[in-house]
């Protein structure tokens, strides 16, 4: 619509580059709108369940194996999260996204931080290019006319009052170019803004929907509810709902749990849970380990290829790798 509004009239105004790189930006964004929209985000199907086990390990913190959805009744694996919009589990969910009426998740995640991107250039770049054909229009009208009263008239300043008249003039003059032009400077900021916080999540290794546990737990651990001790590094899998090696470069060294008393889980408790030694209480989020941290670099490797293999897959899952264990990162 907004590109109905304006076009017509900006493009006899416009030079040869900036008409290739409207199209380009516009096309561009077009063609990323159709990949986010339609591609599979990572629906989860029983089918393709063992696939998705193999992707991440189970961190026993926000994620324990042995859960199974209660819609789908398949069992969760690390990371997946089932949208009640798109009626299926998604593998590594960040949330569903109402204005590419999809889910982004595993499958489809590169596609849309790509869109923002390109939304966000085409936002930009239209906006000035729009508000530069009405400052234009304006200067015919008053040569001495600027975008900011006190250098109009060569820095002799013109009243606020006349600045104005000739900026609403402007852009009733082009109402279509002119109101499109403020509207996509106005957005652009909020489309940078929300590329960032995407960007931001990618950096801590986390999701939208995993952000949420984690600031759920985190007031589980001011109240003191929830305990931690350490996992063993040669534990037997329980390979009816762990797969036995994933793509992922470590595997947890902790199991976190929460408690409704305050109090550690007692010897019978324990028995059916996995680690070793003794509970300890964590008060801060900042003390437990993110598993799916593995640093900017390799977050980014996991967001644009899904299917990256972190790992010689000749090495059982819990050996050792080249990259240590990071500690995680507080969400803000």
């Amino acid at each position: 619509m907004s590109q109905y509004l304006a076009l017509p009239s900006a493009w006899p105004l416009l030079s040869l580059s900036q008409k290739v790189i409207l199209t380009t930006i516009i096309g561009l964004t077009y063609a990323l709108l159709y990949l986010a929209s339609f591609s599979d985000p990572g629906f989860i199907t029983p089918e393709n369940l063992g696939e998705h086990l193999t992707r991440y390990p189970y961190d026993f913190t926000i994620f324990h194996p042995g859960q199974a959805c209660r819609t789908c009744n398949l069992l969760k694996p690390a990371r997946s999260k089932h949208c009640s919009i798109c009626k299926g589990c998604v593998a590594k969910l960040d949330h569903h996204c109402i204005f590419i009426n999809n889910c982004v998740g595993r499958g489809n995640q590169h596609w849309f931080l790509l869109l923002l991107v390109l939304t966000g250039l085409q936002t930009l770049y239209g906006g000035l290019v729009g508000a530069s054909l009405v400052v234009a229009k304006i200067r015919v009208r008053d040569t001495g006319w600027a975008l900011l009263p006190w250098n109009a008239h060569d820095g002799g300043g013109m009243p606020l009052h006349d600045w104005l008249v000739m900026w609403s003039w402007g852009l009733q003059d082009r109402v279509g170019l002119g109101s499109v032009s403020m509207l996509s400077l106005m957005t652009t900021p909020l489309v940078w803004g929300l590329l960032a916080y995407n960007l931001w999540l990618i950096y801590g290794g986390t999701t939208t929907n995993e952000s949420l546990k984690w600031s759920d737990m985190a007031f589980d651990m001011a109240d003191g509810l929830v305990f931690r001790r350490r996992m063993s590094s040669s534990r037997a899998k329980d390979l009816r709902f762990e797969a036995p090696t994933t793509r992922w470069a470590v595997d947890t060294a902790q199991i976190v749990v929460q408690t409704d008393d305050g109090k550690p889980p007692t010897a019978e408790q324990t028995q059916w849970l996995q680690g070793e030694g003794e509970w300890e209480p964590v008060w801060s989020v900042r003390d437990v380990e993110n598993l799916y941290d593995l640093g900017l670099k390799d977050n980014l490797i996991d967001a644009f290829l899904p299917g990256y293999v972190f790992q010689d897959e000749e090495l059982p899952a819990d050996e050792p790798r080249g990259r240590r264990r990071t500690k995680r990162r507080q969400q803000g």
